[in-house]
């Protein structure tokens, strides 16, 4: 995938919360390209590895029902000003990405 993710992690009292916006076609597979009027393989995110300084804090199975260049939010408890997060996904086809912020 050629656009990185946007991440941002902000302290909001004892909670650090994380928004990711990831960059994925996410197709299912059961639409028709319209000029071909073949099916569009699909290709979507099946996997997300949320870490907070190396430490998985979120793991997600996802599948087709998720929208293109999804967007993700959520909280954790115990992280502070200066800390690392990363998302990584991985999808049906092999590849995956990776983005990492400092909470701020």
């Amino acid at each position: 995938m050629p656009n990185p993710m946007r991440m941002r992690a902000n302290v909001e009292g004892d909670t650090v919360v994380v928004r990711v916006l990831m960059t994925h076609p996410e197709e299912t597979g059961l639409l028709k390209d319209k000029a071909t009027g073949q099916l569009i393989p699909a290709h979507f995110i099946q996997s997300v590895i949320c870490k907070l300084n190396d430490k998985e804090v979120l793991n997600a199975d996802w599948g087709t029902a998720i929208s293109k260049n999804p967007f993700l939010e959520f909280r954790v408890k115990g992280g502070k000003t200066g800390d690392t997060v990363s998302v990584t996904w991985l999808d049906n086809k092999g590849e995956s990405q990776t983005g990492t912020t400092t909470v701020g």
